[in-house]
């Protein structure tokens, strides 16, 4: 990576006679219910919002600073703001990538796409629970994605703890790449690490979670659809608790398999998994061979899903996105809905 960003700052063009600045605001409204009590996963039910403004200076037409400040705010708590953190960011500009150093983006208003898809960084829930979205909406590091006529991707490294007497450092790094074969077939991977460690302070085990994902991808209009796909999907996971204490380490593997349709503004979907000793770190517990109380599952997991989403545009640069679904997890049934809304505001001035 190193390599391309280099490239990327060597071959930025002189600074415009005319730099230009930009106020925006970028808001994220959640509420999200969840009726579960199982042996995998305990119901909660997560309402907020987050809010981010900063001033955007254009440098140039491909050097981008960003500075303001950023606070999520849960509904009922006792504090104004649960988090408060700064905005500051670099942006380097390519003709097909970007390359971030700070304050990662947002998600973009048109990013929300349903249950299943709506994590931090779009990652299959075993690998990334989704409701990361709204308990950890702020993320720094860095993060490069490309976005080129077959191949795309997104290289990330999200800093979120430091090596302290009282703690290890922690930190999430992922990978999330597609490969265009022709018009309605692609061929995904995703990578996600999880890694608490650091040598300045011993604190705690050095831990790993580590799980990939790789399939395949059928997608395209279907008659009275506007878009169905079909996905399947081979995953495998390395749970490192300890370092250690090498008998407390876990390899699993897993089938994802997700079924999905749109029109005119719904998305129905259905998922159906089975897993063996799979387990990681940030993943949907749902989808885990370990439960509640720490104890791991013997035996395959099974997980299923279906759910129906609305979207609404009421207006440009907003997005509305109401779901429910129906969950069967081992021999219980449960159900879930959810709200969500994204906004952005912006004011140009020279």
């Amino acid at each position: 990576m190193s390599a391309v960003i280099a490239s990327m700052i060597g071959s930025a063009r002189p600074l415009l006679a005319e730099q230009h600045v930009t106020i925006q605001g970028d808001f994220l409204f959640y509420g999200d219910n969840t009726e579960f009590r199982n042996d995998f996963r305990e119901g909660e039910t997560i309402l907020g919002a987050a809010v981010r403004a900063a001033a955007i200076f254009d440098l140039s037409d491909r050097v981008r600073v960003a500075a303001g400040a950023f606070g999520n705010l849960h509904f009922g708590g006792d504090d104004a703001f649960e988090i408060v953190r700064p905005v500051v960011s670099l942006t380097i500009l390519g003709r097909r990538s970007s390359f971030v150093f700070g304050t990662l983006p947002p998600p973009r208003v048109g990013d929300l796409s349903g249950p299943a898809r709506t994590g931090p960084h779009g990652l299959l829930p075993p690998l990334q629970r989704e409701t990361l979205a709204f308990d950890r909406p702020y993320e720094a590091g860095l993060a490069w994605t490309f976005r080129g006529d077959r191949l795309r991707h997104e290289l990330w490294i999200d800093w979120q703890r430091v090596n302290t007497e009282a703690h290890r450092e922690r930190f999430d790094a992922g990978a999330a790449l597609g490969w265009t074969v022709s018009r309605i077939v692609s061929i995904p991977f995703e990578l996600h690490i999880v890694h608490e460690g650091g040598q300045l302070f011993a604190a705690g085990p050095v831990a790993d979670s580590v799980a990939f994902a790789g399939g395949l991808v059928l997608a395209g209009g279907l008659g009275p659809f506007e878009r169905a796909a079909i996905e399947v999907h081979g995953l495998g996971s390395r749970f490192v608790p300890d370092r250690t204490v090498p008998t407390s380490s876990r390899d699993g593997e897993a089938f994802f398999g997700r079924a999905s349709a749109e029109w005119a503004g719904w998305r129905a979907h259905l998922i159906a998994w089975r897993g063996r000793d799979f387990v990681k770190d940030e993943g949907d517990p749902n989808y885990q061979s370990l439960r509640r109380d720490a104890t791991p599952y013997v035996g395959t997991r099974d997980y299923a899903e279906t759910g129906l989403t609305r979207t609404f545009r009421p207006a440009a640069g907003v997005l509305i996105e109401a779901s429910g679904r129906l969950h069967r997890i081992e021999r219980h049934y449960e159900y879930s809905f959810r709200i969500v809304g994204t906004a952005v505001l912006s004011l140009k001035a020279k």
